[in-house]
């Protein structure tokens, strides 16, 4: 579904652009102020500390579905060929991904949160000094980003593109920003290199094993800073991207696992990868799509977007 010639630019843009305990509360018990036979009583137990109420979601709440839906835009800050997110700084892109939900709610009973999905690792054309064709980008490179969502009450999806390392390598590298409650994460397998391979002479593959070791360290990561559930977008436009697909494990309470497809297109042929997509997807996992501006023949509106059966809880723009 998506072209080869779009793939070679994408990873052409990412070539050129990025070569280079908290303190115990005390309690204080309630004294007894009983006195028997001229002897102070011994002090009542001490009260059970209440547990820490977990931060929210944007809109309320600690569970992702069935209250809300998700519109993004989807890219890398500073490289507007990658996506509409890098088109603007970090305050204006708030403000459009905030316009760009506005105009799915209509035609949703959930409320529909603005959302940021950024590229934090962006695959490259050159191998890079590590080897790995994967261009790993510093935490600071999105603070502002992150800052500018956590203001205006943005959701933010952290999407990897490995090349030769694996997802859950990288994944820690941003666990600074994944300890935040409304900061997800997202795998894309087109860009998971196998030995040997490089971008754009194939498209890439991931293992259902290790999208599980992935997911596995990540609800750790959740339940051990008592946050909100967490998304785990997963891409695919092609069967071949996630092998053993029926073993992707969806049964960590702290996250919600999202299929996105991924594909670009008339809308016959999104409509056929979406369907095909479905075929045995495993109890559990949601499904999302996304909207090209330039690849798509031509882009669904808002009305087209969630007139799909089932309706997308979570919708991109590239």
């Amino acid at each position: 579904m998506r072209r080869l010639s779009t793939a070679i630019a994408t990873a052409a843009c990412a070539a050129l652009l990025l070569t280079a305990c908290g303190d115990a509360a005390t309690e204080t018990p309630d004294q007894a102020a009983a006195t028997q036979n001229g002897t102070a009583a011994s002090s009542a137990p001490e009260a059970t500390p209440s547990p820490t109420e977990p931060p929210e979601l944007i809109g309320g709440g600690t569970e992702l579905f069935p209250d809300r839906r998700f519109v993004a835009l989807y890219g890398h800050p500073g490289t507007p060929g990658l996506g509409a997110l890098g088109e603007q700084g970090p305050e204006e892109s708030a403000q459009r991904a905030i316009e760009l939900a506005k105009q799915y709610q209509p035609h949703s009973e959930e409320k529909v949160i603005p959302a940021f999905e950024i590229i934090v690792t962006a695959a490259s054309s050159e191998p890079g000094a590590d080897g790995n064709y994967s261009n790993e980008v510093p935490v600071e490179h999105f603070i502002p980003y992150i800052e500018a969502a956590e203001k205006n009450g943005v959701y933010v999806v952290l999407d990897l593109q490995p090349g030769h390392t694996d997802f859950l390598t990288q994944a820690k590298m941003y666990e600074e920003l994944l300890k935040r409650p409304n900061v997800g994460l997202a795998l894309d397998p087109e860009w998971r290199l196998a030995p040997g391979q490089v971008h754009m002479q194939q498209i890439g593959s991931v293992s259902a094993e290790e999208i599980n070791e992935t997911t596995e360290w990540l609800a750790k990561l959740t339940a051990e800073n008592n946050l909100p559930q967490k998304v785990v977008i997963l891409h695919q436009f092609s069967m071949s991207m996630i092998q053993d697909r029926e073993n992707i494990k969806t049964d960590h309470p702290e996250l919600e696992l999202v299929l996105h497809a991924d594909g670009h297109g008339t809308p016959e042929m999104k409509k056929e990868t979406w369907g095909v997509l479905q075929q045995g997807l495993p109890e559990g996992i949601h499904m999302a799509w996304k909207n090209f501006y330039d690849e798509d023949t031509p882009t669904f509106t808002p009305e087209q977007t969630y007139n799909l059966e089932p309706k997308p809880w979570f919708v991109s723009y590239q």
